[in-house]
């Protein structure tokens, strides 16, 4: 029996929907977030050394990140090869995308949290001009010049067909799923409506919403 070590609101949510759209059976250990840090628990570490989500559980085996888990899932369960391209230029797009959803955009989607959580937190009113001058500087200068490249791609991207990798729902779709819906809430995605049709979309997935209701209440942070 597989077990997902699931972290509330986080990235653990999209394997939860891999296992649906394989008819996996699987059983859920649900983590609360630290409400002062947001930072899982302690207890994950029992798991895993870093005490991230996600990470799951198959037998004897332990796969963590959830590139590796997607990888290890379609590896052993997909046996019709129907969420990964086998060959040609399909495959290779279907690698970029799997790693370019943590590899590429996520940690500008962290740096830009981070950004815009700094002049909210408790700090001496004097400094708070200073602190949201500095941080709305970096994102400016910094951040979105790298960030919207990247979205403008991903727009050009799903402009040509349905999915990430065709016409067809991928596994690469459902990795960049979160940094898709991280980006809805950091940014406007008005001069994007090819990603709010593919945000909309997933949502109609039935297993999307299959996994949705096992992982409770979803909201990117």
């Amino acid at each position: 029996m597989i077990t997902v070590h699931h972290l509330e609101n986080s990235r653990s949510q999209r394997i939860l929907w891999l296992l649906e759209e394989l008819g996996l059976d699987y059983k859920i250990v649900e983590y609360k977030r630290d409400p002062e840090t947001a930072s899982g628990p302690e207890s994950l570490k029992a798991i895993h050394p870093l005490g991230k989500a996600p990470v799951i559980t198959d037998g004897e085996l332990t796969v963590a990140e959830s590139g590796a888990i997607i990888e290890y899932l379609l590896d052993r369960y997909d046996t019709e090869k129907r969420l990964k391209p086998t060959e040609g230029q399909a495959l290779l797009d279907f690698r970029y995308w799997l790693h370019f959803a943590e590899g590429s955009l996520m940690p500008l989607l962290v740096m830009k949290l981070v950004m815009m959580k700094v002049p909210t937190n408790p700090m001496p009113f004097f400094i708070k001009p200073i602190a949201k001058m500095i941080t709305d500087k970096v994102q400016e200068k910094f951040i979105i010049p790298r960030i919207e490249p990247q979205m403008r791609f991903i727009e050009e991207t799903l402009g040509k067909h349905t999915w990430f990798v065709g016409d067809e729902l991928s596994a690469a779709d459902i990795q960049m799923s979160f940094p898709l819906q991280a980006s809805s809430t950091r940014m406007d995605l008005v001069n994007f409506p090819n990603i709010s049709r593919f945000l909309k979309q997933i949502e109609a997935v039935p297993s999307y919403q299959k996994a949705l209701s096992k992982g409770g209440v979803f909201t990117t942070l």
